[in-house]
């Protein structure tokens, strides 16, 4: 089957991040092809391109999805991805983040598609020891979650070593937001993001929002985290792509403004967007919570020319709780 817009194999497309990606290939004039076993991603979100449900344990689907689309490039965003889950079920987290990996380069390596833009995550650096963090910190994750991005990094590089398949291995911080013409937003099960968390305490879905921690070294004592606008994220995946199809090497590179905000600045920004205020309760640390994980964005700004558009604090919080209003009002009225 020939298609005249290049193929993009979108893993977890069902998913936030893989979402909005995907409309902005589509947007970009490729073809995202998604493959998703749903376990946290949403049919309704596939929007944009055909859609395979299934799961990466199966090599014989992945190969046949490539083949059948000629996809020439992946984007593989599917994980498990809860770090309290990872250091209760370690073992789920290395079979779906490592060996299912395995399995999606090995597809590659047998079907010749040689480009792999990789959701990578801070997690990789564990408790910082300086902020803001480049590339160049050590890699000393506290969990499971963040040793099984690390793991897939590594194989990676001697994948590209023996096999040739070019890599991008985006390193998140914290991705929040929606798509500002309310199409897709963040939708999971639990929810575990403060922004969200927020929103729904505001709006009385939810009980009061704990902040854990309110003696960090901080600006306001709370902790502080990089926010990126979930569509400044899925550019970087597109002119990750655009980087690969140069013939580029593989490379590392941090998503992130360099802004840090704090849990009390958040609290301010959804209590003036959702006009009610968000009631709290002030909590004891979280273990393993470093008091402030904020990027160092050069390589970003400089490798990929990417710079984030809409990642203030107000765009975000605002485009998040347009989303959350909507998807309430839907499900009162169903």
């Amino acid at each position: 089957m020939q298609h005249s817009k290049e193929a993009v194999l979108v893993t977890g497309g069902a998913g936030y991040i893989g979402s909005h990606t995907a409309k902005a290939l589509a947007q970009a004039g490729y073809l995202p092809v998604t493959l998703d076993n749903l376990s946290n991603g949403h049919a309704w979100a596939v929007q944009w391109g055909p859609f395979i449900e299934g799961d990466l344990a199966d090599k014989a689907l992945i190969i046949d999805t490539i083949r059948t689309y000629n996809i020439t490039s992946v984007i593989h965003f599917a994980a498990s991805a809860y770090v309290g889950e990872s250091m209760r079920n370690p073992m789920r987290y290395f079979r779906n983040n490592v060996a299912n990996t395995l399995n999606l380069l090995e597809a590659m390596a047998e079907t010749g598609v040689g480009k792999i833009v990789f959701s990578s995550t801070c997690a990789t650096y564990g408790v910082p020891n300086a902020v803001p963090i480049d590339e160049k910190h050590s890699q000393q994750p506290i969990n499971p979650y963040g040793e099984s991005k690390v793991m897939v990094e590594r194989m990676l590089k001697w994948c590209e070593e023996a096999h040739g398949i070019h890599w991008v291995a985006l390193r998140y911080f914290n991705a929040a937001g929606a798509d500002p013409e309310g199409e897709i937003g963040e939708s999971h099960q639990p929810e575990t993001h403060l922004i969200p968390l927020t929103i729904m305490a505001a709006l009385g879905l939810r009980p009061a929002l704990h902040i854990f921690g309110t003696d960090y070294p901080t600006v306001d004592g709370s902790a502080v985290r990089d926010y990126i606008h979930v569509l400044d994220l899925a550019d970087a995946h597109l002119k990750a792509i655009s980087y690969l199809e140069d013939g580029k090497p593989g490379i590392a590179i941090n998503l992130g403004t360099g802004k840090g905000q704090s849990v009390r600045q958040v609290i301010d920004a959804v209590t003036e967007a959702v006009g009610k205020p968000v009631p709290y309760i002030e909590a004891e640390r979280r273990a393993g919570d470093p008091p402030s994980l904020v990027a160092d964005p050069t390589l970003a700004n400089k490798v990929l020319g990417w710079h984030p558009k809409y990642s203030d604090l107000k765009t975000i919080v605002d485009t998040a709780t347009r989303w959350h209003v909507q998807k309430h009002e839907a499900a009162v009225a169903a």
